[in-house]
């Protein structure tokens, strides 16, 4: 066992002991390293301007990814590399990345502009070739600034990325892997005492004992809701388990018939995997959060912690997802749907932990849609999440619709009074169709709070189910989203 936190800094190994289990890295980098470039903005892991890069080996390479180091917990760095904004330039020589934002214009306050350029330096670490438009958009979703447009930022990312990429992190890639590696030495880690913790256990028995022995501890994976916990709500969590260094529980599998997702693979490496199974499942993940969000938060976690609006549970109930859950040396299966008892409450068991999902491909005859709506596009809740699943005859008979819906209870949950209604009638058969939509108002009495109102839902919940069986029925030419399934805007067009 370990009680200290190791990483890389400036191509040196750091070794830190004696932390407090809620020590951000914002507070670490800002407060003991006096590195100030990073910004504190909101403070939750929205506007961008703490982003700096965290490096991991992986297959011998080492692969940066932004994070928001205001909601990420020191104790969560141990064993990988950390770059701020400071590390960049070589003495007066600035980095790439930060030429172009000057030839461009793109330098604005000061205040929000270290966060572009450190979720740019990520891009220029993990592209090769020309970059588009849109991926430098998606690249910089999740750095918001107020002083004026983004055009010249955009420009200066597409100018860079176009050219050869060379840079002083390229260059000590492979030495920076091998310091990584040393640092990967298979032993739990535990700071503090009993009675106040940060631990980081190395192996599942080893987490399944310490969580059984500490059941009122907190399981992070990515910390993307507990760091709120902290920043915003102030509490104080004594007791902090880490499932990020299990191995294994970061894995991915497809095995043709369904996809095996570890509680700790991330969104950004599950994103993929998600395309494969539909297109409207991988969008939905491109539209989780920001590049940040998604390369820190996890699909377990926003299972487990059992928000009415997390926005994979509805699509992995219609899915038909599973999820294994582990106490001690016992493990259970049980499906997603049943994993939500009421408003936070969940079928888990004092010191029992979700270890993965296993979601099933969809088969020849079934047809899948889900939508997310939000306020803005890029990077906010749910409003209202509609997922679909529709098993159709060769005449186009429904002989099983799935439909679940995120934010329209106190649960994600299933409009089993709508799939009742259009079971054994065609797709097509528009008065099925108005018997789902009269169904609706049996299966929810919609959430009403600042997000959306109770009436909008309602409404919104309707149009979405009209939206999958318009889509699914294929009947229709007209042009039902902007973008996502380009399979059926091309076909449209």
């Amino acid at each position: 066992m370990r009680d200290t936190v190791r990483f890389v800094r400036r191509g040196q190994i750091v070794e830190i002991g004696n932390i407090d289990p809620m020590t951000t890295l914002l507070d670490h980098l800002r407060l003991a390293e006096g590195a100030t470039g990073t910004k504190e903005g909101c403070g939750e892991g929205d506007c961008g301007a703490c982003t700096v890069a965290i490096g991991r080996q992986k297959d011998g390479q080492v692969v940066y990814q932004p994070v928001n180091a205001c909601i990420q917990l020191l104790g969560m760095i141990d064993g990988t590399e950390i770059v701020a904004v400071e590390d960049l330039a070589t003495g007066a020589e600035l980095h790439p990345i930060q030429t172009a934002m000057v030839e461009k214009h793109a330098s604005q306050c000061g205040f929000c502009t270290p966060g572009f350029v450190m979720s740019l330096f990520t891009l220029y670490q993990s592209t090769e070739g020309p970059v588009t438009r849109g991926a430098v958009n998606d690249c910089i979703a999740g750095n918001l600034c107020r002083c004026t447009g983004y055009r010249p930022i955009v420009e200066a990312a597409l100018s860079v990325c176009s050219q050869e990429r060379a840079d002083k992190f390229r260059d000590a890639n492979a030495d920076t892997a091998g310091i990584l590696q040393f640092l990967s030495d298979g032993r739990d880690l535990f700071i503090g005492d009993h009675e106040r913790f940060f631990a980081a256990p190395a192996s599942i028995d080893g987490l399944a004992t310490l969580y059984e022995r500490h059941p009122t501890a907190v399981i992070v994976a990515g910390a993307t809701d507990v760091g709120l916990w902290i920043t915003k709500q102030l509490r104080d969590i004594p007791k902090i388990i880490h499932i990020g260094r299990v191995p294994g529980l970061d894995g991915i599998e497809d095995t043709g018939r369904e996809l095996l997702i570890g509680a700790a693979a991330t969104y950004a490496d599950v994103e993929p995997y998600a395309h494969a199974i539909d297109p409207d499942f991988g969008e939905l993940f491109r539209r989780i959060g920001s590049k940040q969000v998604r390369a820190s938060g996890t699909v377990g976690g926003n299972v487990a912690n059992g928000s009415p609006i997390g926005d994979t549970p509805p699509a992995l109930i219609a899915l038909g997802a599973t999820m294994e859950l582990r106490k001690g040396e016992r493990s259970r299966v049980l499906p997603v749907e049943d994993f939500y008892i009421e408003y936070g409450k969940q079928n888990r068991a004092s010191g029992e932990f979700v270890t993965g999902l296993m979601i099933p491909r969809l088969k020849a005859d079934q047809v899948f849609r889900c939508y997310k709506v939000t306020k803005r596009f890029d990077q906010d809740i749910s409003s209202v999440m509609g997922a679909f699943r529709f098993t159709l005859d060769a005449g186009g008979m429904i002989r099983e619709a799935r439909i679940a819906y995120g934010g329209m209870a106190g649960t994600p949950k299933r409009a089993k009074h709508a799939e009742s209604a259009l079971t054994g009638s065609s797709i097509r058969d528009s008065a099925a169709w108005s018997k789902a939509f009269a169904a609706l108002k049996e299966d929810f009495t919609p959430l009403d709070d600042h997000r959306a109102s109770a009436a909008y839902r309602a409404e919104t919940a309707h149009a979405l189910l009209g939206k999958a069986l318009l889509e699914s029925a294929g009947t229709s030419t007209h042009r039902t989203r902007l973008i996502g399934r380009r399979e059926a805007i091309h076909a449209a067009e």
